[in-house]
């Protein structure tokens, strides 16, 4: 027989717990005891009101001759006031029926339109705002440990969450408005509410145990975030986004460990992909001898060639791991085609890559400095644009519709960029390369079509601001899009796992796993690229590393693979081998 005492106990602890938050907010704010007080006393007024017509009642029945008792009274005024009138009380003289017809107006007025909106606003609505602030989180449970303290929720840490939560790491975001926490709260996200300024407030997220707080708000929150946390704990990581070169020292001092110019990055990644700045391998990764490079097709002696006719690994060593094809990274084959928009993924020894440069490469020579790059958008991410390509002494126009902005400038052309009389005046004509960098994604859409359609020859490299955007501009005519939330997600989850090291561009990562579950087998007979999608670059042995190995050569258990592929490849990999 199930004990319902027991289950009766639970369910009145469970409601205690429920119900003393929701009183305590209600009862402790000021406006939450006035709106009590007014109910209160619009209340007492109906009670004197009720009591007034009953002693009339009594009188005027007098009058006529009958006599009632008290509750009578009550019953009579309050079944007239309420407009439900059984009628088995009624008045016969002129002044009875006058008097009923006060009574009922004043029920209509204060019981059917003023009790209603006076209970909803003063009681009902305060009451239900009480139960959703007391639903919102305000602190962490004690054992929490190694997670992850955000501070904004904007397209960034939209992105790191996503990271996150895929390589199983716990996350809060820490929000100062009680709406907004509410808000992300029924959408499904970790929230605490809290003060910013506070320092209880971190200790209630239990900084000291987390693995890393991330700070992106604006230069002087940030500011004022880090060296809140650092009067409570001195040894937690602390990474912020910084707007300006001169935020760098203030938030150093404020006690940021890893400080960010996340549009400065940005636009540097941007101008070092145009055209003839480097045309060989571009490093993106390096572990010992091993490098990760991507090295782009476009007017090169691979352009148009399959993968097997370029003879790539009897040329130089390196290993063709994949290829990016607008956006989308595809496994290749030794019929791949390669085409104008391919961008090769390589492994290989520095000089195995040296070797790669020297046979396929573009000298920046053959661009005439008649030819300059053009740069939409004078903004931050501009600027880092074309900085780059001042250091590698490449010519280029900045086209920008903000006057502030272009006044006395050098390469700074002021205008519309999507008048096509600026475009040629900066010199679309030209141009070897176009770089998109405006904040509005739909404005980086309409401008590839645009610069598409006037050079379907030219190089477009685009910025995205969100995810989503980036298959969108390759479709309208980007040869290359980088994910500015992607980019700082990605640099932000490398400094979390030293192991797992997430590349700068969307999607592909390179990391490290055992071979214990591929032992005794080579690398065919596993068949861990068909089966994966990944490729294994490197095996770390006791005797050292070994670069692009046999895929012949059998596997021992203890050997550490390096891994390059999709997150979803490194996914399946891991389901099907991890130990």
């Amino acid at each position: 027989m199930p004990d319902h005492t027991n289950e009766r106990k639970r369910y009145e602890r469970l409601t205690m717990k429920t119900v003393i938050p929701q009183l305590a907010y209600f009862f402790g704010n000021n406006t939450s005891r006035r709106n009590v007080f007014l109910l209160v006393r619009f209340f007492l007024v109906l009670v004197v009101i009720v009591t007034v017509y009953s002693v009339m009642f009594h009188v005027l029945m007098l009058l006529e001759g009958k006599e009632y008792s008290w509750i009578t009274g009550f019953y009579w005024s309050l079944t007239v006031m309420s407009t439900l009138g059984f009628g088995d009380i009624t008045f016969t003289s002129d002044i009875g029926l006058v008097f009923s017809i006060i009574v009922l107006l004043t029920g209509i007025v204060y019981l059917l339109v003023m009790l209603p909106f006076t209970f909803i606003q003063f009681f009902y609505a305060p009451w239900l705002e009480a139960q959703s602030r007391a639903k919102t989180p305000r602190e962490l449970p004690p054992e929490t440990k190694n997670h992850i303290i955000l501070t904004a929720l904007d397209p960034i840490t939209t992105n790191l969450i996503k990271k996150l939560i895929f390589h199983k790491y716990e996350y809060v975001i820490l929000v100062d408005d009680l709406q907004q926490a509410l808000e992300l709260h029924n959408l499904g996200y970790k929230t605490v509410f809290g003060d910013y300024g506070d320092p209880d407030t971190y200790r209630r997220l239990q900084v000291q145990n987390a693995a890393m707080v991330v700070a992106t708000h604006d230069d002087m929150v940030n500011t004022g975030i880090a060296f809140t946390i650092r009067e409570i704990c001195r040894e937690i990581p602390i990474v912020t986004s910084a707007d300006k070169a001169h935020s760098l020292d203030i938030l150093e001092f404020a006690g940021s460990n890893h400080i960010f110019q996340f549009s400065k990055m940005l636009g540097k990644s941007l101008g070092r992909r145009v055209l003839g700045v480097n045309m060989g391998a571009n490093i993106l990764w390096r572990h010992e001898q091993l490098l990760i490079a991507e090295a782009p097709a476009m007017r090169t002696a691979l352009e148009g060639k399959t993968l097997v006719a370029t003879r790539l690994r009897e040329k130089t060593g390196v290993t063709v791991v994949g290829m990016w094809e607008r956006g989308k990274f595809e496994a290749t084959g030794p019929n791949t085609l390669i085409t104008a928009s391919t961008v090769l993924v390589l492994a290989g020894s520095a000089e195995q890559l040296e070797a790669f440069d020297h046979h396929f490469s573009i000298s920046s020579k053959k661009f005439s400095h008649e030819f300059p790059a053009l740069i939409l958008g004078g903004g931050r991410v501009g600027k880092a644009a074309a900085g780059a390509l001042k250091e590698q002494k490449i010519p280029y126009k900045i086209v920008e519709k903000s006057p502030t902005r272009t006044l006395e400038r050098e390469n700074y052309i002021h205008g519309n960029a999507a008048d096509i009389d600026i475009l040629q005046k900066a010199g679309i004509g030209k141009a070897r390369s176009v770089i998109i960098t405006t904040h509005n994604d739909d404005m980086n859409v309409y401008l590839t079509i645009y610069c598409r359609q006037l050079r379907p020859d030219v190089q477009i490299i685009s910025r995205a601001n969100s995810e989503r955007s980036v298959a969108k501009l390759h479709r309208a005519g980007a040869d290359l899009v980088m994910s500015f939330a992607s980019m700082a997600a990605n640099t932000i989850v490398n400094l979390l796992s030293k192991e797992q090291v997430l590349m700068m561009v969307e999607g592909l990562s390179i990391f490290k796993a055992t071979a214990q579950n591929l032992g005794g087998k080579s690398l065919v007979e596993n068949q861990v690229r068909e089966k994966t999608g990944c490729s294994v670059v490197a095996i770390t042995r006791e005797e050292g590393l070994i670069l692009n190995p046999d895929p012949f050569t059998p596997l021992e258990k203890t050997d550490a693979l390096i891994l390059v592929g999709t997150v979803e490849a490194e996914k399946t990999f891991m389901e099907r081998y991890g130990t």
